[in-house]
């Protein structure tokens, strides 16, 4: 999804993060005290989604609406994180919740007031999905949220003419990438890499990003996992290893800020900025989740015009390589569905959020993917959108939720931000992490 929501995503946070997942949230049997009839009923969701991804949101229950007579109304909310604990713990929670972090999802658990999935739910998460994606909205041994949409992280985008230009190819290693780097820069005498971490309330995630796919690429999963769990400390060796491997290319004079400036530059220019220096060639690489594909609709290419994303186009992408070939963890990220009423017509909702239908009626309107093993990824509105998505249905992907989502927000959304931050104002690796491990002693 696309910034509206975390950031990002984070804020949306998924916008922090990046991905969008929604999960529904379902009531255990069906609340038949209405008659059995749900047609005429109207049911609000709310959720940090705006703008035209709000509009898409609404559009894809369309079909629904004519199926059963039941209408949906979204809303968006750009202040939906901050918002929502209250409003739900204030007795004036919506019908249903999009949430875009897995420790909101829980906080609101915390409340009592979200109700446990259906059967029917459960059932479509356990076929289109897996133990991975429905761990993500369990809390205490009980399901409560299904996977909607999917974003996924860690890619590299890039320019292919350039790549062409310079003879030089799509690394399968990080030292293939580190070379790669060392390569163009050689060529051009300029900064092979641009980045951008503020971001409206959350500067620094991008950075977070990073250093998550890096845990991940060097460590492995299980690391990975206990990284989020507080098993391993941020100034455990193995958490520095991923900071200097991010070093080496976001720390170096020679290899930032591509198209802005220098590396303390990287601070100052807003994550979403680097579309148009990737688009018009001043910017070779650059590392982004998937939604930066919708960054390069409104950006220009050298030439004035808007830039293609394809294999041969202005811009692509390729995920950040491994350190071994082939062995592919990837970031995820997404938003998930929680209900808050047993009505039989929110229960129609919330299952219905739950199938490869919704997923492809979503998906067919463009900007977006989903991890529905049963949705088509050739609806897709983009070449790189459907292999993204191929990625992410794909069984033999081993894939992770952004760790800063995971984290308590007093980490995840607080001292890994501003450490990244401050780390890129100069801040020496050590003392960095201890300050974000003191997050957890607030």
């Amino acid at each position: 999804m696309g910034m509206s929501q975390r950031y990002r995503l984070l804020a949306p946070v998924g916008l922090l993060a990046v991905g969008a997942i929604a999960l529904a949230g379902c009531a255990e049997g069906d609340s038949s005290g209405s008659g059995g009839s749900s047609e005429g009923a109207t049911v609000r969701i709310s959720g940090g989604i705006t703008g035209t991804e709000a509009d898409a949101l609404n559009q894809s229950f369309d079909q629904f609406t004519k199926d059963t007579g039941i209408k949906v109304v979204y809303t968006g909310d750009k202040s939906f994180e901050g918002n929502i604990v209250t409003k739900v713990s204030g007795g004036d929670a919506p019908d249903i919740a999009i949430v875009p972090q897995p420790g909101l999802l829980k906080t609101l658990i915390g409340t009592g007031e979200v109700q446990k999935a259906s059967d029917a739910v459960s059932a479509n998460v356990d076929e289109y999905w897996g133990e991975d994606w429905k761990s993500y909205g369990t809390e205490d041994g009980t399901f409560y949220a299904a996977p909607m949409l999917a974003n996924l992280k860690g890619y590299v985008w890039y320019s292919p003419a350039k790549f062409a230009e310079w003879g030089v190819e799509i690394p399968k290693t990080f030292d293939e990438l580190l070379t790669l780097t060392q390569t163009i820069q050689q060529k051009t005498g300029a900064a092979p890499w641009c980045a951008g971490f503020a971001s409206d309330a959350a500067s620094g995630w991008p950075g977070t990003d990073w250093i998550e796919d890096m845990v991940l690429r060097q460590s492995g999963p299980e690391v990975y996992d206990q990284w989020v769990a507080n098993e391993v400390k941020f100034t455990d060796p193995q958490i520095k290893q991923a900071f200097d491997a991010v070093g080496e290319i976001l720390l170096n004079p020679s290899y930032v800020n591509a198209g802005f400036g220098d590396v303390k530059s990287i601070n100052s220019t807003a994550f979403a900025d680097v579309a148009a220096k990737v688009a018009d060639g001043s910017c070779p690489m650059t590392h982004q989740a998937s939604f930066l594909s919708a960054n390069f609709l409104t950006v220009k290419t050298a030439s004035g015009e808007t830039p293609t994303i394809a294999p041969d186009g202005d811009v692509y992408a390729f995920l950040l390589p491994g350190v071994k070939e082939g062995e592919l963890a990837v970031e995820g990220g997404g938003e998930f569905v929680a209900a808050f009423s047993e009505d039989e017509s929110v229960q129609k909702v919330v299952e219905y959020m739950s199938t490869p239908e919704f997923a492809d009626a979503r998906v067919k309107l463009g900007g977006v993917i989903s991890a529905n093993k049963g949705a088509d990824p050739s609806l897709a509105s983009s070449e790189f959108l459907t292999e993204a998505m191929k990625t992410l249905q794909d069984p033999k992907t081993t894939l992770r939720f952004d760790a800063s989502d995971l984290m308590p927000a007093t980490v995840g959304a607080g001292s890994f931000w501003k450490g990244m931050v401050s780390w890129i104002d100069g801040t020496p690796t050590d003392e960095v992490l201890s300050n974000i491990q003191a997050g957890y002693n607030n």
